[in-house]
């Protein structure tokens, strides 16, 4: 699942009558797609224009901020946000800041799995 799908899923109110997993799979689904064709268009249409890309790692950098305070504010406990921020911290000073990201993507995927039912119990969102 691709963080499109996952920022939609997490904050979606599924209709009452609407089988949440159903409803998951055809977002994510829709959003493949729409990834597979926009990418190979895309790369059609982008290797015929050129234009220059400065400043977009700003946007990129700031709407994951705003994704992330979003979550944050929709939370009444913070656990998954605080795995996610601490698991990016630690592994930035271990591993450096040109190759701490896979580290922590394991490091949540690991927190998460193993501390998933305290963290639903005590409330928090998974």
């Amino acid at each position: 699942m691709c963080d499109e799908s996952f920022s939609i899923n997490y904050s979606v109110e599924v209709p009452n009558g609407v089988d949440k997993g159903w409803f998951m799979f055809f977002v994510t689904l829709l959003n493949q797609i729409y990834w597979v064709s926009g990418s190979t268009l895309g790369g059609i249409i982008g290797s015929l224009i050129k234009f220059d890309t400065t400043g977009l790692e700003f946007v990129m950098t700031a709407m994951f901020v705003v994704i992330f305070l979003e979550q944050w504010l929709k939370e009444g406990k913070h656990y998954t946000a605080l795995i996610g921020l601490s698991s990016a911290i630690v592994c930035r000073l271990v591993f450096g800041s040109s190759s701490f990201m896979v580290p922590t993507m394991i490091c949540i995927i690991l927190l998460l799995y193993f501390f998933r039912k305290p963290i639903e119990k005590a409330g928090g969102l998974i």
